[in-house]
């Protein structure tokens, strides 16, 4: 897989070219410029919290049609497709034979979250000229293989965690066994609904979305980052490049298979998959980066999940690495380079990738 070079540490990137991706390189030195937490040409960051209401959307509206300057409203947009992916989950993970296993499915899929994965499907369809609906059973593959990945992360035998989205985590309510096993049966339907629920789109390009679904899970994708993971827990000489290593896999990638299935299902030629995979990847990272921030600034409640479980795993993360502030300092130059990506794609499309773009960066939990 490709990688970020950072050059400014001194560092030197030796690890696996993915195939059919461009490297990233962050080419500015990052202590050139103090840390700001303010977004592109002076707007203040997205501050959209997990919970977005109606009514704060109305608000939003209000406040637009007061000031007789519309324009692109993250909150609406993020409630408006969350929505249509929360109705598409539902309905395509119903309750039925064996009871007890589709309750399993339902209860980690249906908990709620940002859902960011799908509306990045989403949006990165409708960027390149396709539609909601040629991206949503994409959409909700990847989050069916995201809920997978939450359910055995927190496993006993992996991160044994009991609290996800702010509810016990699927093996506390529905026990080991069965957890597993709903874990597999999201990550089986996950392809068979991406091949079977998407019309309108060529099959040549179905054909190539399960291509692209299968490697970014597997053992050169999410899993390998997993299993690196694991192994790196309590080691002394972990560094930089082998912690991008292992976020690059374990989390960007799931979130650049989102991007890039959007854009494939949606059209896009292949300069404009390219250019949304690099903007994707450095999106991923990002994610990774305040992540990590997070775990160590913020509480058990706040957050919906366990706080500082990574310092007690002993695992290594960014801050342990670089600090805090050189963390923050890193997640605004991801942001940057990965707006510059969708720089020559048209500005109205291209805002709600760069509104997700800064709420990644600039998320509380």
């Amino acid at each position: 897989m490709s990688c970020v070079n950072l050059s400014s540490w001194g560092q030197t990137c030796s690890m696996l070219n993915r195939s059919r991706s461009p490297s990233l390189h962050l080419l500015h030195s990052l202590n050139t410029r103090p840390v700001s937490f303010a977004s592109p040409k002076g707007r203040r960051p997205s501050s959209v919290t997990a919970t977005l209401t109606k009514q704060e959307t109305v608000k939003e509206q209000r406040k637009e049609e007061e000031s007789g300057k519309p324009s692109f409203n993250f909150k609406t947009y993020m409630v408006e497709k969350a929505e249509s992916v929360n109705r598409a989950l539902d309905a395509a993970v119903s309750l039925k034979d064996p009871i007890t296993i589709h309750e399993a499915m339902r209860y980690s899929l249906l908990a709620g979250g940002k859902r960011v994965r799908p509306v990045l499907c989403v949006a990165a369809c409708e960027l390149v000229g396709g539609s909601e609906s040629l991206a949503m059973p994409a959409a909700c593959a990847v989050e069916m293989i995201h809920t997978m990945s939450l359910i055995h992360d927190d496993l006993p035998c992996m991160d044994n965690d009991d609290l996800r989205r702010g509810k016990p985590t699927n093996h506390k309510v529905f026990g080991e066994d069965v957890a597993v096993l709903a874990g597999d049966a999201l990550l089986s339907f996950a392809f068979e609904h991406l091949a079977v629920s998407t019309v309108g789109v060529e099959p040549s390009r179905i054909v190539r979305a399960v291509e692209e679904l299968a490697r970014s899970i597997g053992s050169e994708g999410l899993v390998a980052g997993q299993v690196v993971d694991i192994h790196s827990e309590g080691l002394s000489d972990v560094g930089l490049e082998h912690l991008e290593y292992i976020h690059l896999h374990k989390t960007a990638a799931l979130l650049e298979c989102a991007v890039v299935l959007g854009s494939i299902l949606g059209g896009g030629s292949d300069s404009e998959i390219e250019k949304l995979r690099t903007f994707a990847r450095y999106i991923g990272l990002l994610f990774q980066v305040v992540d990590d921030i997070l775990d160590v600034t913020k509480s058990s409640q706040e957050l919906g999940k366990t706080a500082g479980k990574d310092l007690v795993a002993d695992k290594v993360t960014y801050p342990k690495l670089m600090g805090i502030e050189k963390s923050k300092e890193f997640a605004e130059k991801l942001n940057r380079d990965a707006q510059e990506q969708l720089v020559g794609f048209d500005p109205e499309k291209a805002a709600p990738l760069i509104a997700l773009a800064n709420y990644i960066a600039y998320r509380q939990n």
